[in-house]
């Protein structure tokens, strides 16, 4: 059995959290630790650890996240403006929850992608 997860428990409503989308394949919701106004996790419901360990049969759920993406940016009102979409993979990536999630970001300008080398 895969390893249970801090979202594995919000998906399955067993730890609160403020859930702005559930279908079969994703669950969507607000960042506890917001870095932006808008700060929103969207995750496949089953667990992938990391981007390393996407297949194939994971493809619908990966469109389900970037379609359901466009959806709340549209509804949150950050879409005419922009925002963005980060996926963290492994340590150096950022990665700090190994169940694969797409943070979608934005509410006020977000300036450059990465910071330049010292």
């Amino acid at each position: 059995m895969a390893e249970e997860t801090i979202f594995s428990k919000i998906i399955r409503r067993e730890i609160p959290a403020d859930i702005l989308f559930q279908d079969e394949l994703v669950t969507a919701f607000r960042d506890i630790n917001a870095q932006a106004p808008t700060h929103i996790l969207i995750i496949p419901n089953h667990l992938i650890p990391t981007a390393n360990d996407i297949k194939a049969s994971d493809e619908k759920a990966l469109g389900r996240m970037m379609t359901v993406a466009a959806k709340l940016a549209q509804e949150e009102g950050i879409a005419q403006d922009g925002y963005r979409l980060i996926i963290n993979c492994n340590k150096h990536g950022g990665q700090e929850v190994f169940h694969l999630h797409m943070h979608l970001v934005g509410g006020q300008s977000l300036g450059p992608m990465l910071s330049k080398k010292p």
